[in-house]
């Protein structure tokens, strides 16, 4: 289908005529500046990357930051920008091929051909580290080789805004191609420069080899090797390699970021100093006819600039159409010839052959045409069953992005691949059980029976809130961990029948979906509302019960006695009326006895005035009995006697004579 971006002017400026390639973050297309009249690459973020608001503002500042990267090793970023939802990049166009490409047609290089090709990739990522920069996805794919012998590294900041979104465009997923990243990056997702070291060793393995360290079935396998495998030396896939070689790769890839070298800089001078003494690289022409030389090799301070105008190291430049060549080989029975090409003396020349006859040359051509047009029969039937259906049949991975699961599986089948789900991962915008992306992507051609790993949408990222009533705070605050979620507020209230210390509910409820660590707020008991103690002072016992009964309060009964309350009412209570107490809070009631009692003194014999004054001093009554005659007005008896104890008030009888 018609890439629907061709034929499209970007904001006004930049008209693309092609598309180039299409990776997993960005199709490139060749355009031209209309402004300036030259030709540029264009990098187009996918939709689902350019739809991430915070993205697209990482992205304009790194590419802000890495316009600012001049060196002759690294693509020049010329301007960045966003058009009707396309958001863009745009490059320095170079004309030729990847690395990926020379390992694919070469296989593995020498030493020095490896060395030189790394040379002047070693020495952009120095510059980029000094300026503060980290590539994060170090790889053949990145690095350009022109056809005018330049060689370049791409898509500095690319990498470091993709891996600084959050959005569920990529979340979970690595960034960089698996093969090349770093332990650090696996484990942790941070990358320094030493991360770019342990990439560009992991490519210097590859150059030596024409394969990488760690392979595996899917990606996760080879991001489990990088982490827990220490990658081995190049001679053991190799033999023949140098130990200075296997040194050299085993230092810039090893698992712990300090053991290696603290930057591209250091890695360079190490491969310099072993480039001086290695023969000169061994030239190989590509199949675009361009041949590959090689230059001198720096010292350790020397710059590219310093060089002329081929830098130093691997390089590619078109072969001239006028380069000597070999002299073709003399045709059988020709005359012996010196140096300069004439015969040489006392040379015999063969008489000439005697020509055949026209019509036996007519027979002879009819011939040959017929073997050849049966030659070109048998070629192309070949051809067609061995990619029709012999070892050659390709097929094209279906767009399968979009459907569930399960449709995915059946039209893959259909076409003879078979899927596997590499990954889950949330996602906001697509539903769940849904292909996000698959890899190969979509168009790309595998062979019958090869495997199409797809990453499916687990559907947004939602967590249920767990049933926290009866719990308490701590308890409710390691259930929320559990499913991603965080304790909020904890109000209070009262309860009349939750404990002190237990919550009630919870906001929102139990069961409601939210997102990775919202907040729960929680109602925490404080046990039933306090009440105030009842005025109970003077009621009798069993209404004062009945009061403090009515307020869920306890209560427990003391006997006193009181010269001012009648018995059986209630004195006071304890805590005093009026303050407020917890329920369930114990009142004690005091409740009278009446007066106190006392002992009856003796007034026998006492004046009878006298006597009747003492036991009313006391609280006692009297009630006395005179004869018809009391000629000495005295007591002679009393009852209750003397001595006995009474209640106040009671009466005593006194007998006058």
């Amino acid at each position: 289908m018609r890439d629907a971006l061709v034929g499209r002017a970007l904001d006004g400026r930049y008209q693309i005529e092609a598309r180039l390639a299409r990776g997993g973050m960005a199709t490139i297309y060749l355009a031209t500046d209309l402004r300036l009249d030259r030709t540029v690459a264009v990098k187009v973020m996918h939709p689902a990357l350019a739809d991430d608001a915070g993205f697209v503002s990482r992205f304009q500042r790194e590419a802000r930051s890495a316009a600012r990267l001049a060196h002759n090793h690294v693509v020049a970023v010329h301007d960045q920008g966003s058009d009707d939802g396309c958001v863009y990049l745009v490059m320095e166009y170079v004309a030729g091929r990847t690395l990926r490409d020379v390992v694919r047609e070469h296989g593995p290089l020498d030493p020095a051909q490896a060395l030189a090709l790394l040379d002047p990739v070693l020495e952009a990522l120095g510059a980029a580290h000094a300026a503060g920069f980290v590539h994060r996805d170090v790889k053949p794919e990145n690095v350009l080789i022109s056809d005018d012998g330049r060689v370049k590294v791409a898509d500095f900041g690319l990498a470091r805004a993709v891996s600084s979104q959050t959005t569920g465009t990529t979340q979970g997923m690595l960034i960089g191609t698996v093969a090349y990243l770093s332990p650090e990056q696996v484990e942790r997702g941070i990358a320094d420069i030493r991360s770019d070291v342990y990439g560009a060793g992991i490519l210097l393995y590859e150059l030596l080899t024409a394969q990488v360290p760690f392979a595996g079935e899917t990606p996760l396998a080879v991001a489990y090797q990088h982490v827990n495998t220490d990658v081995p030396p190049p001679s053991r896939v190799r033999a023949g390699l140098s130990d200075d070689l296997d040194s050299l790769v085993l230092r810039a890839t090893r698992r712990d970021p300090d053991a290696r070298y603290p930057d591209a800089a250091a890695f360079l001078r190490d491969v310099r100093r072993l480039r001086r003494g290695l023969p000169d690289p061994r030239p190989f022409a590509d199949r675009r006819d361009t041949l590959v030389v090689t230059g001198v090799v720096p010292s350790v301070d020397d710059s590219w600039a310093s060089l002329g105008a081929l830098p130093a190291g691997t390089v590619g430049v078109p072969a001239p159409a006028d380069s000597p060549k070999s002299p073709a080989p003399a045709p059988l029975n020709s005359p012996p010839v010196n140096s300069q090409g004439r015969p040489k003396p006392g040379g015999t020349t063969p008489p000439p052959a005697e020509s055949p006859r026209p019509s036996a040359r007519r027979a002879r051509h009819t011939g040959l045409i017929l073997v050849a047009m049966l030659a070109l029969i048998c070629s192309v039937a070949f051809g067609a069953w061995w990619l029709g259906a012999g070892p050659g049949r390709t097929v094209a991975v279906p767009a399968v992005v979009g459907q569930t699961e399960d449709e995915a599986g059946s039209l893959l089948d259909s076409q003879g691949l078979r899927m596997v789900v590499a990954q889950r991962v949330w996602s906001e915008t697509i539903p769940r059980g849904q292909v996000k992306e698959v890899m190969p992507t979509p168009g790309s051609t595998l062979k019958p029976g090869d495997t199409v790993e797809a990453v499916v949408s687990s559907g947004p990222e939602r967590y249920r809130v767990p049933a926290l009533t009866g719990m308490t705070a701590d308890s409710a605050k390691a259930a929320l961990a559990k499913v991603k979620l965080k304790l909020g507020e904890q109000q209070r209230a009262y309860n009349e029948t939750v404990k002190p210390g237990l919550i009630l509910s919870s906001d929102p409820p139990a069961a409601k979906p939210l997102k990775r660590n919202s907040v729960v707020t929680v109602v925490v008991s404080k046990g039933p509302k306090p009440v105030p103690v009842p005025v109970v002072a003077g009621l009798s016992l069993a209404e004062a019960k009945t009061a403090v009964e009515s307020r869920r309060l306890r209560y427990d009964v003391t006997e006193r006695f009181s010269d001012s309350v009648p018995s059986g009412l209630v004195i006071s209570a304890d805590p005093r009326a009026g303050k407020v107490v917890d329920k369930g809070t114990t009142v004690s009631l005091r409740v009278s006895k009446g007066p106190p009692p006392v002992e009856v003194p003796s007034v026998v014999d006492s004046r009878s005035a006298d006597a009747v004054d003492e036991l009313r001093r006391l609280g006692l009554k009297t009630e006395l009995q005179e004869g018809i005659i009391t000629p000495l007005g005295r007591v002679y008896s009393q009852s209750p006697g003397a001595g006995e104890v009474v209640p106040r008030g009671t009466t005593v009888i006194l007998k006058i004579f």
